[in-house]
């Protein structure tokens, strides 16, 4: 007679899912995610930016400034001063044309965020924004 193999009877090797090709899978598409997420760098400061009706919102690809209302202006949560405003907006616009974004509390003098303003187009910016907050917000 024949010899046969009962299922339960091949020294314990059991047929299942691979999984080592899933789990690769799962890993390429975590690295595409990380890959192509833009991240946004804030200001490190909150401002009461004013309100306005004409308030749209802009790219999330750009250079956020902040004007606190002691008349500090700060990028990336430090404090950068008027004079560092054209060499950061320089070397930002140097790697990729990114518009400017100034977040200026509304008790900041006018001056000073022209100053701002002005040092942002002097560093080569070609889009300068004053960011506010929508009416009724």
């Amino acid at each position: 007679m024949g010899r046969f193999r009962d299922s339960g009877d091949d020294g314990g090797s059991e047929g299942g899912i691979d999984m080592s090709a899933m789990i690769d899978m799962v890993f390429i598409l975590l690295i595409f995610f990380i890959v192509t997420t833009t991240f946004v760098e804030e200001t490190g400061v909150e401002v009461d930016k004013p309100q306005a009706a004409s308030a749209v919102r802009l790219e999330k690809t750009s250079v956020l400034i902040a004007i606190t209302s002691k008349g500090e202006v700060v990028y990336g949560g430090r404090e950068i001063g008027v004079g560092g405003v054209q060499p950061l907006v320089r070397r930002m616009v140097a790697q990729e044309d990114l518009p400017v974004v100034i977040q200026a509390d509304q008790a900041v003098p006018s001056g000073l965020l022209v100053r701002v303003i002005d040092a942002a187009k002097l560093g080569g910016a070609l889009k300068v924004s004053v960011a506010t907050a929508a009416k009724g917000t």
